[in-house]
């Protein structure tokens, strides 16, 4: 039986920040060459590697007198560094405020509201120097308090240099110096710079891997050197990529960035509590998917280490939640069928358009219904199918204008599929020359439209 040092008695829950666990990955990591290891982050006291710069960028603002005796902390986050930083505002004595996006998950706000911290809720989907960012409210509260201190983890080097001087050195010790690759999520860029530094001090052949999302500028960045704003969009995931490149962001110590999109990122955190036993963030999920997608680079001596950045508790409305999971269109695995794929649609008749009828009358249907296709019916079976590529067609190369008829414009009928078709039936049976089709159940006929299955199989 193996036997474990006990811990001793600390002064307080600052003192148990760091010395994290490093736990082998096993079920997950048998087709992945060479050795894997999870670096869990969770096991810190606010349940994330957030702690870790949290503390130490309060004190080195207390050192050099940023941070006065009963001031105020004020900072932008998704959640996590909120977190560390409202620990030590709770020991320390500070009152904390924090701005945070609306897609931060509900969890991560109550959380920090239990431990006193003040929330300014900001919208997700606005450049960072619009007034009503995270970061710009973050700026003008820092303004308007007095005596108050902005950390601003994006920019702070104090939150890279926390990761160098622990997390970098537990990992080389913990692996022996055996370490040969280190993958971890990209957000403010201090774990990943941080730590890199250290490892390529003791090994500079060291790989260091970094996990961005769609919608991130990382990547690109990295690859090209230009800061594209039309790589820049809403995603979900919570935790990595930006719209803003951090000065804690040392690209020249990161060797690849690989994206990951948010379903898949998702799709590996539940695999990991499920087989794995580890109960993780977002953010994680989508670091060991994206070693998933890069372990054909990996020779089959390789010692990895993914960094897991925080606890699954925070989540557990979103990624882990079916009914959220399934809005998303997450979990389309589940849907086998065509039927499935329309379940709930009872309430909303099939909407048709006769041949006799003028194409002024199917405008009018798309407008009324916002849709962009019909089938054509003659009472009793389908007899073709008017898009609004046919409609335009007709409009600018036939006669009569809006009273023409239907069946003078209309294509042939879109296929019909019993709902107990596959999706992949679906798709071949609409091919390049339908961009709909129709699903016959027992209670009623239903159309999917090329877009709405291709959202469900993406």
């Amino acid at each position: 039986m193996m036997t474990r040092e006990i811990p001793p008695i600390y002064e307080n829950i600052l003192e148990t920040i760091g010395r994290t666990p490093m736990i082998r990955m096993n079920a997950l990591a048998k087709d992945i060459p060479g050795e894997v290891y999870a670096k869990v982050e969770y096991f810190n006291p606010g349940h994330s590697t957030k702690d870790r710069m949290a503390l130490k960028m309060v004190e080195d603002a207390e050192r050099d007198g940023r941070l006065k005796p009963g001031g105020t902390i004020i900072e932008c986050t998704s959640g996590n560094t909120g977190m560390g930083l409202a620990l030590a505002a709770v020991i320390k004595g500070y009152r904390l405020i924090c701005t945070m996006s609306d897609k931060q998950s509900k969890e991560k706000m109550d959380v920090l509201r239990a431990l006193g911290a003040e929330i300014h809720v900001c919208p997700t989907n606005v450049a960072p120097d619009h007034p009503d960012s995270y970061y710009s409210v973050a700026r003008r509260l820092n303004s308007e308090i007095a005596d108050s201190f902005f950390p601003n983890q994006y920019d702070n080097l104090s939150n890279r240099q926390a990761h160098y001087e622990s997390t970098g050195p537990e990992i080389w010790e913990q692996t022996q110096g055996r370490i040969t690759h280190f993958v971890v999520g990209v957000g403010t860029g201090g774990t990943i710079s941080g730590v890199a530094q250290f490892l390529k001090e003791k090994n500079p052949s060291v790989q260091i891997w970094g996990i961005d999302t769609y919608g991130s500028v990382f990547k690109k960045y990295h690859e090209t050197g230009e800061f594209d704003p039309q790589e820049i969009y809403g995603y979900i995931t919570e935790g990595i990529g930006e719209d803003i490149l951090p000065k804690n962001v040392d690209f020249s110590l990161i060797d690849k960035f690989e994206k990951v999109t948010d379903r898949d990122g998702a799709l590996a955190a539940r695999e990991l509590a499920r087989k794995e036993g580890l109960l993780l963030g977002y953010s994680c999920g989508s670091a060991f998917q994206g070693l998933r997608q890069l372990k054909h680079l990996l020779p089959p001596d390789a010692v990895t280490v993914v960094l897991f950045h925080d606890h699954g508790s925070r989540y557990v409305g979103k990624i882990y939640n079916d009914d959220w999971m399934r809005e998303r269109g997450f979990l389309r695995e589940e849907w086998k069928t065509l039927g499935e794929a329309v379940q709930g649609r009872a309430a909303r008749p099939l909407v048709t358009i006769g041949a006799e009828e003028p194409i002024n009358n199917a405008i009018v249907q798309f407008k009324r219904f916002g849709i962009s296709q019909l089938p054509v019916s003659d009472g009793s079976t389908y007899v073709g199918s008017l898009t609004e590529s046919h409609v335009i067609h007709a409009l600018t190369s036939g006669e009569g204008g809006i009273q023409q008829l239907v069946r003078t414009a209309m294509g042939a009928p879109f296929p019909t599929l019993p709902a107990t078709a596959s999706l992949l039936d679906g798709v071949k049976a609409m091919g390049e020359t339908f961009n709909a089709l129709i699903v016959r159940s027992q209670d009623a006929d239903h159309i999917v439209s090329k877009h709405d299955l291709l959202a469900q199989l993406a």
